[in-house]
């Protein structure tokens, strides 16, 4: 069995509309997460085309702040019929389309002019604007060689573009993904604050941490699996694909060994 538990379909900010992704998944892995940000409107449509190709998990990925920074909480097998949920991805759409306003106007004081339509048109909808929509078209514009050179100079968390947004705070997150029937997990978890902060996500009730990357050093993935195990919390892994420039849907994958937690607790 092979398995990506993180990606992302155009419900939010990647390249393939939710039924495109499963197809596309579907003879190179055997189960997969919908993980979008913020939003399960495409979980009806991914778990529909999934019927005898390949196996869904119904998710989401959470945008938090902690400290200044932000964090992602991704929940697993919850309901996409959650009233709160929906609630929350409705607004959760218009602090983005804000957020991307203000981030337009930082790029054009640093010289580098893209209008939010441009985005809108690459992301599809307004309702689906990011980050990576934004890096794209800079990339198109010339202004950046990579979609990668983007965040690192610019859009990224620490760049001179980012905008910050008042989100969840992690414990709010953390509930709503229980509220929503599933299980919470840290993605992509900073080194620097899984040594500073996990013991405060786990009291937050915390169930999990992503500790299979295909950017993460071993030695980052053996330091998240330590402290998993002191933890008690569940280990998962994924792609974080968005797009092509992600590299080819399932070119990554975990096995069932290493997610065996994981698995049992949802009767996999």
């Amino acid at each position: 069995m092979r398995v990506d538990l993180h990606l992302h379909s155009t419900a939010s900010d990647g390249m393939l509309s939710p039924g495109g992704l499963v197809v596309a998944a579907a003879g190179r892995l055997d189960l997969i997460a919908l993980t979008d940000h913020d939003t399960v409107a495409g979980i009806p449509a991914a778990l529909a085309a999934a019927a005898g190709r390949i196996e869904v998990v119904p998710g989401i990925e959470l945008s938090t702040t902690h400290d200044g920074r932000e964090l992602h909480i991704l929940g697993y097998d919850v309901d996409p019929l959650a009233p709160e949920l929906l609630e929350f991805s409705r607004h959760a759409a218009l602090r983005r389309q804000d957020r991307m306003g203000h981030m337009i106007g930082r790029l054009r004081e640093l010289g580098i002019s893209v209008t939010y339509d441009e985005v809108v048109r690459l992301a599809g909808s307004e309702a689906n604007v990011g980050r990576p929509h934004l890096a794209r078209v800079m990339v198109l514009h010339g202004h950046v060689r990579t979609f990668g050179e983007a965040f690192e100079r610019f859009i990224g968390d620490r760049g001179p573009a980012f905008f910050p947004v008042q989100l969840l705070d992690p414990g709010e997150a953390v509930r709503m993904v229980h509220r929503g029937g599933g299980a919470a997990v840290w993605a992509h978890p900073p080194m620097d604050l899984v040594r500073s902060d996990l013991e405060t996500l786990v009291a937050l009730g915390l169930d999990g941490v992503e500790a299979y990357r295909p950017r993460n050093l071993a030695a980052e993935t053996e330091e998240i699996l330590a402290a998993a195990a002191v933890h008690g919390l569940l280990v998962t892994g994924g792609s974080d694909w968005h797009g092509e420039w992600s590299g080819p849907i399932g070119d990554f994958a975990v096995s069932p060994d290493e997610i065996s937690g994981f698995l049992a607790r949802r009767g996999t």
